[in-house]
């Protein structure tokens, strides 16, 4: 991967983008503004997501993610060596992803079950989500898959070294989802890896915003919030 493409930030060409987006929302040619995130397994998704709620703590503003719309795990395609791969488009239900990104755009309340990564542990619960001001879409193929990327009025795309992720892989997943490390490892290199080269890599040079998240986003979360807040008042 060019190390140089993950050092961007919002350039001259985007103060009209800023323009555009503000007199839209203004004039209520845009009723939600469409935020899409994506990056590689681990890069850092969820984690800026979740401070750029606490950001505009009190203020309107939906997450929907592509986790919550996999497959059933019979339906998943096994590998030559017996894994099921969770890492291809066809794993997650898009179809159903874009409609209920268009019914919150159309002011309809959204509800699906919790998705648990098939942890016994833990209970599925059932999940409301209301349409609001900003709405943020999240996963690792929003922009791969074309008609999700033509419903997006901004997108942001996470980076992370390899090194970084897997490591933050293998904390997520024999934590959080209950799967032996030998499982992560392997998954890392034959599924993860490769997706990331095929279906989130190719779009780094097309989305609005790439951040640099080896160290840490904190400076890129300001900046982006301000941005957000400049054109939403």
């Amino acid at each position: 991967m060019q190390s140089h493409y993950y050092n961007r930030c919002i350039g001259t060409s985007s103060k009209n983008r800023i323009i555009v987006l503000r007199l839209s929302i203004r004039f209520k040619l845009i009723y939600m503004l469409i935020i899409g995130i994506s990056g590689g397994s681990g890069s850092g998704k969820t984690s800026f997501i979740r401070d750029i709620k606490k950001k505009f703590a009190g203020s309107n503003i939906t997450l929907l993610s592509q986790d919550e719309y996999y497959r059933p795990r019979e339906e998943q395609i096994t590998d030559n060596k017996g894994f099921k791969n969770f890492d291809l488009p066809t794993s997650i239900d898009l179809e159903g992803f874009v409609s209920d990104i268009k019914k919150l755009k159309n002011g309809e309340t959204v509800t699906r079950k919790e998705y648990t990564f098939n942890n016994a542990n833990k209970e599925a619960k059932m999940l409301k989500f209301e349409p609001t001001d900003i709405l943020i879409v999240e996963g690792l193929f929003i922009f791969h898959h074309e008609e999700i990327r033509n419903l997006l009025d901004f997108t942001i795309m996470i980076y992370a070294s390899s090194a970084l992720t897997v490591i933050r892989r293998i904390h997520r997943d024999r934590i959080e989802r209950n799967y032996p490390l030998e499982d992560v490892l392997y998954r890392y290199e034959h599924h993860v890896l490769p997706a990331f080269e095929k279906y989130i890599e190719p779009y780094v040079d097309q989305v609005d915003i790439v951040i640099n998240n080896n160290k840490n986003y904190t400076k890129a979360l300001n900046m982006f919030t301000t941005y957000l807040k400049t054109i939403t008042t």
